[in-house]
């Protein structure tokens, strides 16, 4: 686990039904960030935490036993840990504000795999979530950037940095990161958003979809398009044929031909009038 995946977390699909298949604007979703005394997941401990759920939220520090470390990181003293309720005294609510919901968090594959860990440690690891989006595998897909980091996606979106590597702030950072990105995207459902995938060339249905019907239309479109080592583009043409993975048309005005990765392209919408 030393480099972020491909894909948002889950061996299989999530499961069919809300909230993944509900429109986005009324899915539930969980924003998390976790704080660790480092990162070997079974030795290491979760020392803070946030869950943010609509308004409903927790944050607190965790006390991590007898395990310290990152202190250079985070911050977070040997007195606050001390004072601090274990995880296990946080555990039924933490279990609440995740249930029924779509986690996001930004590496999300540590926080998955910190948080099964400790919910193993009291006897719980059957209630860990498997799926979640990974707003890493968003911004990768929609930006060219140098670094995917929280605060370097934050950065380049102009997104203020209260309290980097605090669990509370970064959760915000997150989740404006993450609005930001769904301005991209444009998703129907949290699923879209789990289907999004890097570096493997497979495109999201939604836009397959999308794709399809601007074949049938036959009328023009403008295709926001990502290509390798360049930021985003918006591309004025005509869709005329799939072919994946490619979807292949003409530019307009000059009438040029063009073929796109379909992977690549971030969303489809009309033209302008005047086009």
């Amino acid at each position: 686990m030393s480099d972020y995946r491909q894909q948002s977390p889950g061996q299989s699909p999530p499961p069919a039904g809300p909230p993944w298949d509900a429109p986005l604007a009324e899915a539930a979703l969980a924003f998390l960030d976790l704080e660790m005394t480092g990162l070997r997941v079974g030795e290491d401990r979760v020392v803070e935490l946030c869950i943010e759920r609509g308004d409903d939220r927790i944050e607190t520090v965790i006390n991590p036993g007898d395990r310290r470390g990152a202190e250079h990181v985070h911050g977070i003293t040997d007195e606050e840990l001390h004072r601090a309720p274990t995880f296990a005294d946080v555990a039924e609510r933490v279990l609440e504000l995740m249930r029924g919901a779509v986690l996001v968090a930004h590496g999300v594959w540590w926080d998955l795999a910190f948080l099964r860990d400790e919910l193993e440690r009291i006897g719980r690891a059957a209630e860990a979530p498997e799926h979640a989006i990974d707003t890493v595998i968003l911004a990768r897909r929609a930006l060219h950037l140098h670094s995917y980091g929280l605060s370097a996606v934050a950065d380049a979106l102009a997104i203020p940095v209260t309290r980097a590597h605090r669990a509370g702030g970064d959760v915000a950072t997150t989740r404006a990161v993450f609005e930001r990105l769904v301005a991209e995207l444009s998703p129907t459902t949290p699923r879209d958003l789990w289907e999004v995938r890097v570096g493997e060339r497979v495109p999201r249905p939604e836009v397959v979809a999308a794709a399809e019907a601007a074949v049938a239309a036959g009328q023009p479109v403008t295709v926001m398009y990502r290509p390798s080592h360049r930021a985003a583009e918006p591309i004025q043409m005509v869709l005329t044929a799939l072919v994946p993975p490619h979807a292949i048309g003409y530019l307009l005005p000059s009438r040029g031909r063009r073929q796109l990765r379909l992977d690549r392209i971030l969303r489809i919408d009309p033209a302008p009038r005047d086009s």
